[in-house]
């Protein structure tokens, strides 16, 4: 052993060789947003927290731009809604890598190292939607990466949603492939094998919280769990172990033993849901973080997985049908602020966005005129308001959820108000509304003033219609409720 791996070992020890090796701190930057940071300064801003990997979500070309030359480590998205047509033709696919890929490696020195096929395609609440499709899109973007002579260094893949195995026995050791896609994940499987591409698959402890009441919550964390889980001679203190187990588990059942796996998707919201907090959040993160710097395994695979941490920065057009907690993921704010602080090793901590320009610094609240309990007028306004601006921050055990019903009104207000850019006329909510340059933030209830995108490029391309822009109503049915006189928002 030389200097350098006695150098390189002691770097490990501390939590600095994995940046520097291979593992890397890795995240997930999305683009669904009203106002989103200008790509240069989300590009600062990696480079500033030391993450070294990142997954886009689609070929955003104002974000692979400013990667370009940035040291970190690229893999771009396909959404489902190309899946088809790149299924359908090799010269499809041919078009797509020598636009989105090969084009950005050789002109903008984008360091691109993964083809993300699809975006969780066989999710069971998608039915037969994308089965027929993603396989064959995967071969022809190969086939399209091997003819632009880039197929050595990009690797193509599927993300892939956890629910796509399963086990018959309650326990990791019992995983398999999901009966329904189990020929065609076989497929898949060995197809990446074959081109030394890893399988990728999303696990969110989270969600396991959030849809099951009797969920033991400590199990959904790294600290250790009460009721921990034995298998065998294996021991599982936490379900992401237990989870990703079960996926190696079905890998070993059918012959595939050794293939690579990384982690496309895993991390906690701090809004939106009773356990999407700022507290769980930061908790779970730091425990993620801290598996990452460590280099730990889990106990059936002792070599740690890539890991991309979901997600960079808070999205508030995303689609809400999952939960209002989905525009609630980053560890950022939508301006790249700090949610909260969170040891990134080598004795470094979270830092924010820099040179972010911000709309003027006034925000549109109900009028000390206007009455509430004008529930008929008010509860138009309001629903008027979510119909266009994000206030999945006002539901039940939410970071605004607790506003009286003057406030509750004042926050819709002021997030439309914000959204439509501070316009004239948006502040109005007939003659209900002021525009005031007083904050009225309050107990933890942010009231948004908006990042001023007149002053600043946008991104190079717009979302994906496979994840369009939905009103909060349209998504989850939202009602506007009152109860003991306050306006309340019921899923």
């Amino acid at each position: 052993m030389g200097p350098e791996s006695h150098k390189c070992l002691l770097f490990f020890i501390i939590g600095a060789c994995l940046v520097a090796g291979g593992l890397g701190l890795g995240v997930n930057w999305g683009t669904i947003s009203t106002h989103p940071l200008p790509p240069k300064i989300v590009v600062k801003l990696l480079k500033d927290n030391g993450f070294n990997k990142v997954k886009l979500f689609e070929a955003d070309h104002g974000a692979l731009t400013a990667l370009g030359n940035s040291g970190i480590e690229v893999m771009v998205g396909i959404p489902n809604d190309l899946l088809a047509t790149l299924a359908g033709s090799v010269q499809a696919a041919v078009n797509w890598v020598n636009q989105n890929v090969s084009g950005f490696v050789s002109r903008n020195g984008v360091d691109i190292r993964y083809v993300a096929v699809g975006n969780e395609p066989f999710l069971k609440d998608y039915g037969d939607r994308f089965t027929h499709t993603t396989f064959p899109a995967l071969q022809n973007i190969q086939a399209a990466l091997i003819k632009a002579g880039i197929a050595h260094k990009v690797k193509a893949t599927v993300p892939l949603n956890a629910d796509v195995y399963q086990s018959d026995t309650t326990l990791p050791s019992g995983g398999n492939f999901r009966a329904d896609i189990h020929d065609l994940m076989i497929s898949i499987v060995k197809f990446l094998n074959n081109n030394a591409a890893p399988l990728m698959v999303n696990i969110y402890p989270f969600l396991s919280l959030n849809s099951d009441p009797n969920f033991p919550i400590d199990f959904a964390f790294f600290e250790g769990a009460s009721n921990p889980i034995v298998d065998g001679t294996l021991t599982y203190n936490n379900v992401f172990e237990a989870n990703y187990d079960t996926l190696i588990s079905a890998l070993e059942k059918n012959g595939f033993p050794n293939l690579p796996v990384i982690i496309g998707e895993v991390g906690w919201p701090t809004d939106g849901a009773a356990n999407a907090n700022l507290k769980n959040a930061r908790k779970f993160n730091q425990g993620l973080i801290n598996r990452i710097l460590q280099g730990k395994g889990t106990p059936k695979r002792r070599t740690p997985p890539d890991v991309y941490i979901f997600s960079l920065i808070d999205e508030d057009s995303k689609s809400v049908a999952p939960g209002n907690f989905e525009r609630h993921w980053g560890m950022f704010y939508y301006d790249g602020g700090v949610k909260y602080q969170l040891n990134m090793g080598r004795g470094k901590s979270l830092v924010p966005a820099k040179r972010v320009k911000y709309l003027a610094k006034k925000w549109c609240v109900m009028s000390p005129q206007a009455s509430p309990s004008n529930t008929s007028s008010v509860a138009d306004s309001i629903g008027y308001a979510c119909q266009f601006a994000d206030c999945t921050s006002l539901g039940y055990g939410s970071s605004c959820g607790n506003l009286d019903a003057r406030s509750n009104a004042s926050y819709a207000f002021n997030m439309y108000y914000q959204t439509k850019n501070q316009s004239a006329g948006a502040c109005n909510f007939n003659n209900m509304a002021t525009i005031t340059t007083t904050d009225p933030s309050q107990n933890g209830c942010r009231f948004e003033i908006m990042i001023d995108i007149s002053k600043t490029p946008k991104n190079g391309s717009p979302p994906s219609s496979s994840s369009p822009p939905m009103s909060l109503q349209k998504m989850v049915g939202i009602i506007l409720i009152f109860v003991a006189g306050t306006i309340s928002f019921a899923p």
